[in-house]
């Protein structure tokens, strides 16, 4: 790629993602570029098309990029950004990377922050990881007290540098097992989120990108995938006051265990919700 026009670049890029099976390999091959380059994707099509050049320099930078990504490393761990609702997460191994369909569940866990009784709402995101779901909440929910738990270390290095970062007044970041968190807020609480690991020992995911760089803290979650929705529910259970909402991320064809999981543990109208594409992503309940 070296010495070449961008466009010449921009097009070897997605030939070789689209070769490697890259899902949108023209989205990826104009992130990666746009990142070598400091430029936003619609600055990276608009200096293609005027026929602007790359210097050798960036052009082994965007080779080296693209060909990570050829070998099936996220995105996002290369770029070492995640964009997740208004906010840019950083991220990197060791920290599961938040997806797209997150989002809906996020604003499950904002809509019951909002809605509210108290006047200064609590949010809990049990098993935070990069911060995504509590920074969200915080950002968007000004009025509310946000606390983001992880029990990583690994992972727990990632919280911290977003909770700086994005700097929110409101949130706070907590290490600590998430059966044993926050006693001080026992029937305190408003909202209750988590995206536990919930794969089952014996499943593989299918996208390299998770089953090689995921952390397996943050996929398995025991035999049936629901070990550690147990203990959120149990968690949850003891920190929400009475009519506080839970909200889980699951697999698309876990929403009936859960919903029954969670009316055996005394749960309210468990109910299942569906992402942006129709798929059982999210089950709520009530205290």
């Amino acid at each position: 790629m070296s010495g070449d026009e961008l466009a010449a670049v921009r097009s070897a890029a997605i030939s070789l993602l689209t070769r490697a099976g890259i899902a949108t390999p023209d989205v990826d091959a104009e992130l990666l570029i746009g990142h070598v380059l400091d430029a936003s994707r619609g600055r990276v099509q608009a200096a293609a098309l005027a026929g602007a050049a790359v210097t050798e320099a960036e052009g082994a930078r965007i080779r080296s990029a693209v060909e990570r990504r050829a070998a099936r490393e996220p995105l996002q761990h290369i770029t070492g950004l995640a964009p997740f609702r208004s906010i840019e997460l950083r991220v990197g191994p060791g920290v599961f990377v938040p997806r797209p369909e997150s989002e809906t569940v996020a604003q499950y866990a904002i809509d019951a922050l909002t809605a509210a009784a108290t006047t200064d709402p609590v949010g809990v995101d049990l098993g935070t990881g990069s911060g995504a779901i509590a920074l969200a909440m915080a950002t968007e929910v000004g009025h509310s007290r946000v606390y983001g738990v992880e029990n990583s270390a690994r992972a727990f290095v990632w919280t911290k540098q977003n909770f700086r970062r994005i700097a929110p007044d409101n949130a706070t970041p907590v290490f600590v097992d998430l059966a044993q968190a926050l006693p001080e807020l026992d029937g305190a609480v408003d909202v209750v989120v988590s995206n536990p690991p919930y794969i089952p020992l014996g499943a593989v995911p299918r996208d390299p990108e998770v089953r090689l760089f995921d952390p397996e803290h943050a996929l398995y979650g025991g035999a049936d995938g629901l070990d550690v929705v147990r203990s959120v529910s149990a968690t949850a259970r003891r920190l929400l006051r009475a009519g506080g909402t839970l909200v889980l991320e699951h697999g698309e064809v876990q929403g009936a265990d859960i919903r029954e999981l969670l009316t055996v543990d005394g749960w309210n109208a468990a109910a299942t919700h569906t992402d942006l594409l129709g798929r059982d992503r999210a089950t709520t309940a009530i205290r």
